[in-house]
């Protein structure tokens, strides 16, 4: 009897160190899970994305420092395309638009150049009225400068040395002088620009700059996506219908004025070079930043890109 009792506490015991031996098994296994799905979350909000296109050379182009230290890029003289048959009534119709040359800010302004403009002038940082996750996210000193009304952009372009572009120069910086729906191409690449989603690699907002595959024919980053940019012109949906062919500056003055470029916010088919947004001149929105514009009679020293 004794001997069927340590018998059976034998089989017990082994059983009961099998059981708990797969429990543990399993244990580790969701833990170990649990820590892989965390670490592709991290990475989906911030990781670099990387090109798989081939580098292009853009030292062709001319390029000029700006009185705030910011590169700037000389888009040459001549004709392109602008607007869209294919899009919405305000891109419409397509028509030829001759300008002259000037320079754009190769990169969005970014948080950090805009506080130093800020601090400088005794100006209030811009604010963020709405947003659905930790503000943090969002304020980072490498990423693009956003909330900033229209004044607040020309008031920043003005300080540099620069102006705010016309919208006719923005898009032929954009999209070259041919048909481009993008500014790489007519497809839409995940790896080319920062718009609605994580699948490019951010969930939000981006440094300016980190995407290499979608920099525009000039050599210019996020033109599409990251954020959207305002243009000197006030807005009016069939401008384009009675617009000069040189050097066009929008309607007269008025609150309405023009974004450019989409941002993360969008989608790919809101992305694209060509489409118009408007919004009111005080307006403050996370989705939209500045890019500067600057006459090539203030060109001074030179050098490649």
């Amino acid at each position: 009897m004794e001997n069927k009792g340590v018998l059976y506490g034998s089989i017990a015991f082994v059983f009961g160190s099998f059981l708990l031996m797969v429990g543990l098994l399993v244990y580790e296994s969701y833990k170990a899970n649990q820590m892989k799905q965390l670490a592709m979350s991290i990475k989906s909000e911030t990781r670099q994305v990387v090109s798989t296109g081939a580098s292009q050379d853009y030292s062709m182009y001319k390029t000029r420092m700006g009185d705030e230290g910011r590169e700037m890029v000389q888009i040459p003289e001549g004709p392109f395309t602008m607007g869209s048959n294919e899009g919405d009534p305000d891109e419409a119709p397509e028509h030829q638009v001759f300008l002259k040359g000037f320079f754009l800010d190769r990169k969005e302004v970014t948080q950090a150049e805009y506080m130093r403009f800020a601090k400088m002038t005794k100006r209030a940082m811009p604010k963020i009225e709405v947003f659905e996750d930790d503000q943090s996210k969002l304020l980072q000193p490498e990423f693009a400068a956003m909330s900033v009304s229209w004044d607040d952009a020309m008031a920043y372009c003005k300080w540099a040395g620069k102006r705010l572009p016309t919208e006719a120069e923005w898009e032929k910086a954009g999209r070259g002088e041919g048909k481009r729906k993008y500014s790489w191409g007519d497809k839409f690449a995940v790896n080319a620009a920062n718009v609605d989603g994580s699948e490019d690699g951010y969930k939000y907002l981006a440094p300016p700059g980190s995407f290499e595959a979608g920099r525009s024919p000039y050599g210019l980053y996020d033109m599409t996506g990251n954020v959207a940019e305002w243009v000197a012109d006030s807005y009016d949906e069939g401008y384009y219908k009675k617009s000069p062919y040189r050097d066009p500056k929008g309607p007269d003055n008025a609150d309405l004025k023009v974004v450019r470029g989409g941002s993360w916010r969008e989608t790919e088919q809101n992305a694209r070079v060509s489409k118009r947004f408007a919004a009111k001149h005080w307006r403050t929105d996370i989705t939209i930043g500045i890019r500067c514009a600057a006459d090539l009679e203030q060109e001074g020293d030179s050098s490649a890109l």
